[in-house]
């Protein structure tokens, strides 16, 4: 009770009104002391953030793109704790701003500033990745389920008054795809740290950009699920022709490690669902691309096509083409090709956090800068991925 409320004596002879304008004064009262408890911690983060602005010279900064101003509460205690380990700003936003309640990992390390991780997941969804085909998906658990049904419940057709048969059962499978820890560690001199000159955000996110993007392309193709997500490449091909539920069916050309007159490619297409092939892309590296470029129909006219306009991908039997330079070579018996509707085939499930954790030690006279995020793939659908074998059968 408000220290009003208790001059209300237990007993006394008082009138309703009396009761209810004692209870208001001492809500009033509590309301007062709240917002001064408020104000205090509001100054105590303006004095840390003058502090921040004050080591890292923020005052002439240029407004960032996105939007987003030099004055960003999150990005200059980012910057100040990147540049001289400060990490009061950060600490402060997860004690004073509700929506920076998860800036400090329980397992050390910051958040990367909305600016940066933008940054980031740019370049990685730009990059020769199956992440720029498959389904991603964030999550805020260590692992994601995938339910597939591989049947429907059945249907029928029957008269207004006849009876009905029973329908069947759908068959439903599980896929648990687990998320994996995926880090880069660039480093840089503490001189070049300290020049306010240095962009250390579009550095920083350039080095983790990099690592990433070629850490997950190579697993989602060929990973092997030990500490990194699962590639396609990695579950049993069988032949299409005999395929069955987590395996991947495959479609030979005919000849040992090579492509022959190209009528196998028209064979893959046609391997692939019907339900499939609208959202379907072929999948290779840049030297199969280059020899499947020289492939003629009985017309003369290439089978490839290039992009009519920036950014739009080359197309092959009228699919486009995505490179990743992960998926092998054309050589005998080789899964040099594969073709299927990845949004559906292969899933990519991350937390959409990034953390960096600074250590000045490890490596002196530089700084380390350890930043990890969460990923992991599988995939999710074994009937909307086919692959073209190099061999005779």
């Amino acid at each position: 009770m408000s220290e009003t409320g208790t001059m209300l004596r237990h007993g006394e002879d008082v009138s309703p009104f009396t009761q209810v304008g004692a209870a208001l004064a001492g809500l009033v009262g509590d309301i007062r002391r709240q917002r001064d408890d408020f104000g205090k911690k509001l100054q105590e983060q303006e004095e840390r953030m003058t502090k921040i602005e004050t080591k890292t010279g923020f005052a002439g900064r240029p407004a960032l793109a996105g939007g987003m101003r030099s004055d960003d509460l999150h990005y200059q205690a980012f910057d100040a704790y990147l540049r001289t380990g400060d990490d009061d700003g950060l600490r402060g936003l997860e004690m004073d701003v509700k929506s920076m309640s998860s800036a400090v990992n329980s397992d050390g390390g910051f958040l990367i500033d909305p600016v940066t991780s933008d940054t980031i997941q740019g370049v990685l969804k730009s990059s020769a990745s199956l992440r720029a085909v498959a389904t991603v998906v964030h999550v805020e658990a260590s692992s994601y389920d995938v339910l597939i049904d591989q049947g429907n419940a059945g249907a029928g057709w029957a008269d207004e008054v006849a009876s009905r048969s029973e329908t069947g059962t759908p068959t439903i499978d599980r896929i648990s795809i687990k998320l994996h820890e995926l880090s880069a560690m660039p480093k840089a001199s503490q001189r070049l740290l300290d020049d306010t000159a240095f962009d250390i955000e579009t550095w920083l996110a350039g080095k983790i950009a990099d690592t990433f993007s070629r850490a997950e392309a190579g697993a989602f193709i060929t990973g092997d699920g030990n500490d990194k997500p699962k590639g396609f490449l990695t579950h049993p091909a069988v032949d299409n022709a005999i395929w069955s539920w987590t395996n991947i069916g495959y479609v030979p050309t005919g000849v040992d490690g090579s492509i022959g007159n190209g009528d196998a490619l028209i064979e893959l297409v046609y391997a692939l669902g019907a339900e499939y092939r609208a959202n379907a892309s072929f999948v290779m590296n840049s030297k199969t691309a280059g020899t499947l470029r020289k492939l003629k129909d009985a017309d003369g006219r290439h089978l490839w096509s290039d992009g009519f306009t920036s950014g739009e991908p080359a197309r092959l039997l009228g699919y486009p083409v995505l490179i990743a330079e992960d998926m092998p070579d054309i050589a005998t018996g080789a899964d040099a090709i594969a073709f299927g509707d990845f949004r559906a085939g292969y899933t990519i499930a991350e937390r959409p956090d990034l953390r960096v954790l600074r250590d000045p030690f490890s490596a002196k006279p530089h700084v380390l800068f350890y930043a990890t995020k969460r990923v992991g793939g599988d995939v999710s659908d074994f009937a909307a991925i086919k692959l073209l074998r190099f061999a005779v059968a």
